[in-house]
């Protein structure tokens, strides 16, 4: 089975060994970092020209590596750049017609639901409730239950690259700047503390993402070459700390430490600020870090399914 996840920073083909009943296993990966969000035109309103030609052009690409691959089934998705873009449906009908490939724009809310059922079925029914956070590039998802669906789930428009493009006019940021960003964050995130919380306090609070895990890897967690196995967490008070060390380092010095990509270096220092204010808002000493997320549930939700039953049903 194949995973097409399109999101604002990559664009990533999984394939994967997956069945009912068993756990999906990564057998095959091709991604690009193709930042979608960075071709939005028009004060983010249209994608452009360029941008849609090298998303066509990247899943042409996946299309034949997943039929040398010998995938069964392909379920293709797009994420926040997608959805915010106003002719984000008609370049997908493009693709459609020239590729015969369905991709289906997921919501804010599909998002943070299928990634909080693959942290569930990772973690399993003995982490009791749990709560998610998962920063991606646009958007942040938040979502906190006791079953395999959420109770409740949200997605704020605080991905760290929307936050970054929209906010930081210099590198490093000027400390006003800094500043007014905290405070947007922060108001954003309050306003949602309530409708999350009123159900009681997470028995086990998680976050997924590449920003969460970067933050831990430089926090001190371990390596991805010590496997997935590996019980990684991230502290309020190491996230604190980063986030102040990080404000003071251009993106050109971010990369060099450890554990950072460099082509995530720049939005780094959006996503500690986006992290700390989660972390002290909900009071959480720390964070557990999932290594399965969005892609991984979508594929376990496609394995719930009844055979035959549409995609439209994730």
């Amino acid at each position: 089975m194949g995973v097409l996840d399109i999101g604002s920073n990559s664009v990533h083909l999984l394939v994967m060994d997956a069945h009912q009943g068993g756990k999906p296993i990564p057998a095959f990966s091709h991604k690009t970092e193709l930042r979608l969000a960075e071709h939005l035109e028009e004060d983010g309103r249209r994608l452009s020209q360029e941008g849609a030609d090298r998303l066509h052009g990247f899943v042409t690409e996946a299309v034949r590596f997943a039929e040398d691959k010998g995938v069964h089934e392909t379920l293709a998705f797009a994420t926040s750049a997608v959805r915010d873009a106003e002719n984000g449906l008609e370049i997908l009908d493009r693709i459609k017609s020239d590729l015969q490939l369905e991709i289906q724009v997921l919501s804010g809310a599909d998002e943070a639901r299928l990634t909080f059922l693959a942290v569930r079925r990772w973690f399993g029914w003995s982490s009791g409730r749990l709560q998610l956070f998962d920063i991606g590039g646009g958007s942040l998802e938040i979502a906190t239950g006791i079953d395999e669906q959420p109770d409740a789930a949200v997605s704020l428009p605080l991905g760290a690259g929307r936050l970054t493009r929209g906010w930081f006019t210099t590198d490093p940021p000027s400390a006003d700047e800094i500043r007014a960003l905290r405070r947007h964050v922060r108001t954003e995130i309050a306003s949602h503390v309530g409708s999350m919380t009123r159900f009681g306090r997470p028995d086990h609070a998680v976050a997924t993402s590449k920003t969460f895990k970067q933050l831990a890897r430089i926090a001190g967690a371990a390596p991805s070459s010590e496997g997935p196995y590996a019980t990684r967490v991230l502290t309020q008070a190491a996230v604190t700390e980063w986030t102040d060390r990080l404000a003071a380092l251009p993106a050109a010095e971010r990369m060099e430490i450890p554990g950072v990509s460099p082509a995530r270096a720049s939005q780094l220092l959006a996503g500690a600020i986006v992290a700390a204010a989660t972390l002290d808002l909900f009071d959480l000493p720390e964070l557990e870090i999932c290594p399965w997320a969005l892609r991984e549930g979508v594929i376990l939700r496609r394995l719930d399914l009844l055979p035959g039953e549409p995609l439209a049903s994730l």
